[in-house]
């Protein structure tokens, strides 16, 4: 696997799993999913922005953001928002993040009608580069289809795309 270039495969069809290789050392890498000042340059995909980023970045502690579309060019999508709530499980600096992913609303409530996930992020040293695996996990074949549906896998391809990008900026 090169830079740039994300690997995906599902596993027991609900279990989703992604690998990058990214061109910076790990505890780079991984402060870059901790703090709010890096995230609001790269979460999300390509012409959305992070206008809203509420972290308590330690086990029990919580992620709420919202992602706004701000590209004209994307029509009916462009000034829709998408609210998530991440609530943190387990962390071990900077090898591991392990937490529940939802949809929420602007207040922080979690919108039941969507698929949550279980994610477990693995950081895994290279030297001067990381691998990045991320593992998402949902309660059905089905729930995995709704997300997949919805452009998930173009949106993470894209924000870690982006990721790679801001990494180069602050290395």
């Amino acid at each position: 696997m090169s830079i740039n270039e994300l690997t995906s495969r599902v596993e027991n069809d609900q279990v989703l799993v992604l690998e990058h290789i990214f061109g910076a050392p790990r505890d780079l890498v991984f402060k870059m999913f901790k703090e709010p000042e890096h995230l609001k340059h790269w979460w999300g995909p390509i012409g959305w922005d992070l206008p809203v980023c509420h972290i308590d970045f330690r086990p029990g502690g919580t992620w709420h953001f919202c992602m706004k579309c701000i590209d004209r060019n994307q029509g009916e999508f462009y000034g829709m928002e998408s609210w998530g709530k991440v609530v943190y499980k387990d962390i071990i600096e900077p090898e591991m993040i392990s937490y529940t992913d939802y949809f929420s609303d602007a207040d922080g409530n979690i919108d039941e009608s969507l698929p949550s996930s279980e994610i477990t992020l693995e950081f895994i040293d290279l030297g001067d580069k990381t691998r990045l695996v991320n593992r998402a996990e949902y309660v059905s074949a089905e729930a995995l289809k709704t997300v997949m549906d919805m452009g998930m896998l173009e949106g993470i391809t894209e924000t870690w795309n982006r990721l790679e990008e801001h990494l180069k900026e602050v290395k």
